[in-house]
Order: structure tokens, then C-alpha cells, then sequence
């Protein structure tokens, strides 16, 4: 009986185990798709950034690129930042 018991809590153990490394492989793939997730936004901040400059504007902008204003100033935000983070 001592041995099932054993057998039982090592099972129990192993599925334990088996769970934590899943999460764990699961946690890893999030944090590498944020990464990519945002370094496609910060290429597309850039990309929008210049827009703005040949377009010359923001509305110029919005309209050629067909995107809302909003979003343009969150990616001119983006860019910003982006180019303050690097001049530090």
C-alpha cells in the first residue's frame, strides 16, 4: 500500500511538473509576441512619423494613409518617444 501511495504523489508530482512547464512555455510565447508586437508598432510609429512630413500634416496624413487622426497622433506619440528613448 506504501508503494501505491508513492506511485499516487509522484503522479500527482509529475502533473504538477507537467502544468508549471506548460504555463511557463506558454508565459514565453506571450513575452517574444509583445516583443514582436512592439517593434512592429515602433516601425510603423517611424513609418507614420515620415508620412506625416511628405504628406505635410496630420489630417494630409490621416487621409492618405486612411487611417483616423487619432491613431496618427498616437503613432507621432510612439515615435517620440521612441526617439527620445534612443537620444538618452
Amino acid at each position: 500500500m506504501t508503494v501505491q501511495n508513492l506511485d499516487k504523489a509522484l503522479s500527482r508530482k509529475q502533473r504538477l511538473q507537467e502544468k508549471q512547464r506548460r504555463q511557463l512555455a506558454v508565459v514565453d510565447t506571450v513575452d517574444k509576441a509583445e516583443a514582436k508586437v512592439r517593434k512592429a508598432e515602433v516601425e510603423l510609429a517611424l513609418a507614420v512619423n515620415e508620412a506625416v512630413q511628405v504628406f505635410g500634416g496630420e489630417q494630409s496624413a490621416s487621409e492618405g494613409l486612411d487611417m483616423p487622426v487619432e491613431a496618427i497622433r498616437r503613432f507621432l506619440g510612439m515615435a517620440q518617444d521612441e526617439a527620445a528613448g534612443a537620444g538618452a
